[in-house]
């Protein structure tokens, strides 16, 4: 099996795309701009789907479903927040298609809607409108809602998984009766987010807040965690924002006290999509395809029968499938591959493209030998092992795998994690090494963006971890109290 993927040192971009469609993950789609993710793409976002829907259910919070389309006028009662994505919105104006007497298929000019509608590029507006009606007092407070969607944001240039029109995500939306609650729950949620990134991508994080500049748009304060990519780029891997009482003021959302007073709540919204998968893709694999997590791996073991007779397969079949059943019993999945249509080789380079963690093969031989050949899909090694003790010995490396993918991340970001203290050295650092770049920033948005403008890297984040440190901005010159990270960025 010719895998045909350029190599990631050669051409980083056409490596990732090489990697998404020949693992069979996505491809493009007819609508332009809008992806298709095929079946063993979205298994592996199911997987994200279901860890992280049971950590927003053990931290409280309930799923509900709120409208596609929203009104105009809701995004005009939130200046800030509609100034962020006026340029992104996609627009529903008409009602009715009609035949245009010749065959074609027209827009009916007489059913125009009343109101144009905005198709969602995010779902403030839409759920604190109808949050006005679900709360009247304290006791109905905190209100912690989720929502597992689609959104839209018109796209010029896309790339899939990272940047398409329309995607797949969650947003969390909440309200709380005091700022010091709204806050608690949003750096929790970021907590959350950084928690799945490490331990089930296996993807290092820096958790931080936003500058002004960097803010969603509506936000008092917005926390992120950052990752790097093997490119040297970061890739935002998460949000959760402080909203204050901006949407609350905006939609009249108030609340009785205790006291007896009424008061605006205070609120949060916090959300990942599948640019996770984007993230994936870009931490963990290489040239010979995707690496997977066992965590988020859709086959953790796949076991291949190598025989030549109907005989030696019979009885290779009667050993696998009671090792499929314990293993099955552990909670892992497996798939027993004897399809006779395909080779033993064009199998072993199908699942080293696609990242599945562990491959077993077995063959007459090792049949006699009470043995099989195991090959591991991080180190590409293989080894032999004895047949006995499969059900223990698979489990624990299926943790080495997981740990041992998450350390060479780790690695990969503190050895790409530096400090500036000049200009020069800053874009020197951007133009060779690249990765995160600790330096001073004097705090205004004009530096800032002075920065990007020529350099086209961004703050990514002030960590939160963040030591104060006497020094001067690298631009301006001006003091400056802490280092932030800077990268160029996807």
């Amino acid at each position: 099996m010719s895998k045909g993927i350029t190599s990631k040192n050669e051409d980083y971009s056409q490596w990732y795309n090489d990697i998404v469609i020949k693992a069979d993950l996505a491809e493009h789609s007819s609508v332009k701009g809008c992806m298709v993710i095929k079946p063993y793409g979205y298994s592996i976002w199911e997987k994200i789907q279901a860890v992280l829907d049971q950590k927003f259910k053990d931290t409280g919070h309930s799923n509900a479903y709120f409208p596609l389309f929203i009104p105009k006028s809701y995004f005009s009662k939130e200046a800030s927040h509609v100034d962020g994505f006026a340029t992104e919105c996609a627009v529903v104006t008409h009602y009715r298609l009609k035949n245009d007497g010749n065959g074609n298929i027209i827009v009916d000019e007489t059913a125009k809607l009343e109101e144009e509608l905005i198709v969602r590029p995010t779902s403030e507006t839409i759920i604190w409108n109808t949050y006005k009606g679900w709360i009247q007092s304290y006791r109905d407070l905190p209100l912690l809602i989720n929502q597992w969607a689609n959104v839209v944001r018109w796209e010029m240039r896309t790339r899939l998984f990272l940047r398409t029109t329309e995607f797949l995500w969650q947003e969390g939306h909440t309200a709380h009766a005091t700022a010091d609650e709204a806050i608690e729950e949003t750096r929790k949620m970021l907590d959350v987010y950084a928690d799945f990134a490490e331990n089930w991508m296996a993807v290092p994080v820096v958790k931080g807040v936003k500058t002004p500049n960097e803010r969603f748009a509506g936000a008092l304060d917005t926390y992120c965690i950052e990752a790097l990519m093997q490119d040297g780029k970061a890739l935002q891997a998460g949000t959760s924002h402080f909203l204050g009482q901006n949407f609350a003021k905006a939609f009249d959302v108030k609340f009785t006290s205790k006291e007896g007073k009424q008061e605006h709540v205070w609120a949060t919204s916090w959300g990942v999509s599948t640019r996770l998968m984007g993230a994936l893709i870009m931490a963990h694999s290489d040239d010979a395809g995707l690496v997977l997590p066992p965590k988020l791996a859709p086959i953790q073991v796949v076991i291949v029968p190598i025989y030549k007779t109907d005989e030696e397969l019979k009885n290779i079949t009667s050993f696998v499938d009671e090792l499929v059943a314990k293993l099955k019993r552990l909670g892992i999945s497996v798939k027993y591959d004897d399809r006779d249509s395909q080779r033993p080789g064009f199998k072993f380079a199908e699942y080293e493209l696609k990242g599945v963690p562990v491959r077993l093969a077995i063959g007459a031989r090792d049949m006699e030998n009470g043995t099989v050949e195991l090959a591991r899909r991080d180190t590409r090694e293989k080894q032999t092992v004895t047949q006995d003790g499969l059900e223990i010995f698979i489990p624990q490396l299926l943790e080495d795998i997981q740990q041992n993918i998450f350390n060479k991340a780790l690695n990969f970001r503190q050895d790409h994690i530096t400090e500036a203290n000049s200009y020069d050295e800053f874009k020197e650092l951007l133009d060779g090494k690249a990765g995160f770049i600790s330096a001073h920033w004097d705090g205004t948005p004009e530096t800032e963006q002075k920065i990007k403008e020529e350099t086209k890297a961004t703050i990514r984040c002030v960590p939160l971890d963040n030591k104060l440190e006497e020094g001067v901005c690298i631009y301006s010159g001006k003091p400056s109290t802490q280092r932030v990270l800077f990268a160029r960025a996807y």
